[in-house]
């Protein structure tokens, strides 16, 4: 049997505030919009151009929680998760759809989520984050797998290592 894999990772700005909702047995659910660009330069005319792709992203249990309080339009995220095909067949049409969406089992705020997304008043907050730097976003996994690595110690060269009499050649 091949083996499969199926992992994403995007990283992008919010195209709307997340559409929370409840399930019947009561676990929370978080629809995002997600925007990821690319930019390129075009040989013909030498012009920068960006290309736009608008991914739906579902967010489930704790972390759809934290969407919802902390995630307003605009805030850029890193997203980690996996493609999920929705089938079905249109009502009015009787035609079959499908769409491709990113069930997300990670979301990391590229932001200091200091404040929720409302203040105590009530009144939405205004755009006094800063966006983490991509180092930052990238330190912490490699940080993590560092920490859970035994250090093998390194030797240094000796001067007899260096030496090209021992050499047998």
């Amino acid at each position: 049997m091949a083996a499969t894999l199926n992992k994403v990772f995007l990283m992008g700005n919010l195209t709307r505030d997340p559409d929370m909702k409840q399930t019947p047995s009561g676990e929370t659910v978080a629809e995002l919009g997600l925007a990821v660009s690319e930019q390129f330069r075009s040989r013909t005319t030498n012009e920068t151009r960006e290309i736009v792709t608008f991914v739906d992203v579902t967010v489930w249990g704790k972390v759809a929680e934290n969407c919802g309080q902390y995630l307003t339009k605009g805030r850029p995220i890193f997203v980690e998760g996996r493609l999920v095909l929705d089938s079905w067949e249109d009502k009015t049409t009787g035609q079959k759809r499908s769409r491709l969406r990113v069930r997300a089992d990670r979301v990391q705020f590229l932001y200091s989520p200091e404040k929720s997304r409302r203040d105590t008043n009530g009144a939405a907050m205004g755009s006094d984050w800063a966006p983490a730097a991509p180092e930052a976003l990238m330190a912490q996994p490699q940080a993590a797998r560092q920490a859970s690595a035994p250090a093998t110690p390194v030797a240094e060269p000796t001067a007899a290592a260096n030496d090209d009499e021992d050499l047998p050649f």
